[in-house]
């Protein structure tokens, strides 16, 4: 099943494509209502079964706590590793949208105001090993555009399998020796920022480069994983800065395949916590169109510490 990351206005969830299930036999039930009756039944650490009440569905989004889960509280500013099944609630076939327990990939989310209400305070009402349901109705949201279709509401699932730990402040590991020629990296130590250099009379290569300086020893960053990184940005040659996250004092967070193709082919499999300086030609960034501080046609440098990825 493709994961997509979808959206009900600008509030982030993850939701789902259709997935195909085969049909389960009700398991003993732990009924909640949440709205209008909505009961879920099954064991914490398996897809759940739902059973939805007849008539229209809830236009209120409510939560409630099916199990509270017996290690760790959920607090606000973690990113909780949850599996998660979601329904479309119709009133109609109430259809399945997907389930991690099918795909076998748990996701990630934060805990933070970009989340709706509901879901900041429901999951900081469950530990560990607990389980959350909630329904989403457009309520959740900001006011949509009146020439958008209303979102159906929604009914998740949540089990709660764990919570990411914080984001490194610097890479961390050995020094590869590893350098790319006309570019120099100096590695401070610590929890302080390197410094870049790209004034050059090398010519630039017309392909992707990319140079671990310091390798990590976390997982390999995969192409659909969301990034915390510290970075600095530079032009070939010239040596003019045209963005840092060190100088704004706090990392960038954005999904991997969001960015320039030089950033998602380049940073995909680099191990968390690696310092890696990649030189991006103008076909995988932004090509003849200029942007703020970059000319046209600029070959980018780009030193990156990969400080978690979820």
């Amino acid at each position: 099943m493709r994961r997509v990351l979808a959206s009900l206005a600008v509030m982030p969830l993850i939701l789902f494509a259709a997935a195909c299930g085969s049909e389960e036999s009700p398991a003993t039930s732990a009924s909640a209502s949440a709205g209008a009756k909505v009961t879920v039944g099954g064991n914490v650490g398996a897809k759940p079964t739902v059973t939805f009440p007849s008539g229209s569905p809830a236009t209120t989004s409510s939560y409630e706590v099916i199990q509270p889960g017996t290690g760790a509280a959920v607090k606000t500013g973690d990113k909780v590793i949850v599996n998660l099944t979601v329904y479309n609630w119709d009133g109609k076939g109430n259809a399945v949208q997907g389930s991690s327990y099918d795909t076998k990939a748990p996701e990630t989310i934060p805990v933070n105001q970009q989340l709706p209400k509901v879901l900041q305070e429901g999951f900081t009402k469950v530990k560990h090993g607990g389980r959350l349901l909630a329904v989403l109705a457009n309520d959740a949201v900001a006011q949509p555009q009146q020439t958008a279709p209303a979102e159906p509401t929604k009914v998740f699932v949540f089990d709660v399998v764990g919570t990411q730990p914080p984001a490194l402040k610097a890479a961390t590991g050995k020094e590869t020796g590893q350098s790319l020629k006309g570019v120099k990296v100096d590695n401070p130590g610590g929890e302080k920022a390197p410094t870049l250099t790209t004034k050059t009379s090398d010519k630039p290569s017309d392909k992707l480069v990319v140079k671990t300086i310091i390798e990590g020893t976390g997982a390999k960053v995969q192409p659909n994983q969301t990034l915390t990184v510290h970075y600095t940005g530079k032009i070939w040659g010239t040596d003019k800065q045209f963005d840092s996250s060190w100088e704004r004092g706090e990392p960038a967070e954005f999904p991997l395949s969001g960015v320039i193709q030089g950033w998602q082919q380049g940073l995909a499999g680099v191990p968390v916590g690696s310092r890696v300086v990649l030189s991006i030609p103008p076909n995988l960034g932004y090509g003849d169109q200029a942007q703020q501080n970059i000319p046209a046609k600029s070959t980018l440098v780009f030193v990156v510490d990969v400080l978690a990825a979820y």
